[in-house]
């Protein structure tokens, strides 16, 4: 009925760094085999200050607000990423109960208190909807959790993603979910990024396009930015069905403003690898993680280049995902993948 994972199958050559590299942190993988989708979650099993900070227009998400710097909890024990929509959220419940058996959470007198954010993305057009990531999948990616660098593509939260959306599935092609770090001074950061965008995904290093919306006939990728820009908008274009979701995280020794402000800048990766990005259509949110075990000090690098790391981290995590991703069938329905379509025309303007 289902499966779990944790470590790396990634194909791709070349090594670009991993959320893993972050001390303190883990992250297991759910992916359902009834159907593609699943969840991630990421544990800090000693806690991390945390923040979040929500830019799409149609977003799923679960105590987002504790976070805001004015209200009093500091620390998280994990962050879930799923897919199933709304549905998805449920697969906290399943994290909640594997760290309370642990005796990982608050001190909240009467028993230990978790605290487990989440958010969800729409992948609910790839088979049957009924099938969505729950308690039991939280649970089953919590038992798969590790430091080992985390398997990229089509696994957990990266499952059902798919990419170039605005002309409907049938013309989009694979997402998933990618990884990647960046360490200056000591200090790390790392991203993990499942890639679910209305917009096409585009390589910053290049500026050309990696996957995306398709031609009617399929034959070229379409600039989905351009067809914005020439009218060319579907009516109706259903809200909320599309979502770019992941997790920042730094060793540094952060407050709780400085968590937020991480997760805040770590959205301009997401606007150098997608376009159009942060749509009404999407619900695209960010958290950040601070474990805590390298102070700013010194030589350590300041807020200024820890931004820059998380922009950085969270684009190449980005154009990661869907290169590492590969193409599904789910019954009359076949969603190419980046490799498929690497000597495609050059997109169609």
């Amino acid at each position: 009925m289902s499966a779990a994972s944790s470590s790396s199958s990634s194909s791709l050559s070349s090594y670009a760094g991993a959320i893993t590299d972050v001390a303190g942190i883990e992250v297991g993988h759910f992916s359902d085999t009834r159907r593609p989708t699943g969840c991630t979650v990421i544990l800090a099993r000693e806690g991390a200050v945390a923040g979040v900070d929500v830019r799409g227009a149609a977003p799923g998400t679960r105590e987002t607000d504790l976070l805001s710097p004015g209200n009093l909890v500091q620390e998280v024990h994990a962050v879930m990423l799923a897919g199933g929509s709304a549905w998805g959220l449920a697969a906290a419940e399943g994290a909640m109960r594997w760290l309370e058996e642990r005796g990982v959470g608050m001190d909240v007198r009467f028993g230990t208190l978790p605290i487990v954010p989440a958010a969800v993305l729409f992948d609910l057009p790839m088979g049957d909807a009924r099938i969505r990531p729950d308690a039991a999948a939280g649970y089953a990616a919590c038992e798969a959790a590790s430091t080992d660098a985390p398997a990229e593509g089509n696994v957990g939260a990266g499952t059902g993603a798919l990419v170039g959306k605005l002309f409907g599935v049938h013309r989009a092609m694979k997402g998933g979910i990618g990884t990647a770090s960046v360490t200056v001074g000591g200090v790390t950061v790392g991203a993990l990024i499942a890639v679910n965008s209305l917009g096409d995904v585009i390589d910053p290093d290049t500026a050309l396009p990696v996957a995306g919306a398709r031609t009617e006939d399929g034959s070229a990728l379409l600039d989905t930015r351009r067809a914005l820009l020439r009218g060319e908008l579907p009516k109706p274009l259903l809200a909320g069905t599309n979502t770019t979701i992941g997790v920042i995280a730094t060793d540094a020794v952060l407050t709780k403003v400085q968590a937020n402000r991480l997760a805040m800048v770590a959205h301009d990766g997401l606007a150098r690898a997608i376009n159009p990005v942060h749509t009404m259509s999407d619900g695209d949110t960010l958290f950040a993680l601070a474990t805590g075990r390298v102070p700013l000090e010194g030589d350590a690098p300041g807020m200024t280049v820890l931004s820059t790391m998380a922009a950085e981290a969270t684009a190449i995590a980005t154009v990661r995902a869907v290169r590492a991703a590969r193409a599904v069938t789910v019954g009359e329905l076949h969603i190419p993948c980046a490799a498929d379509l690497a000597d495609l025309a050059a997109p169609r303007g």
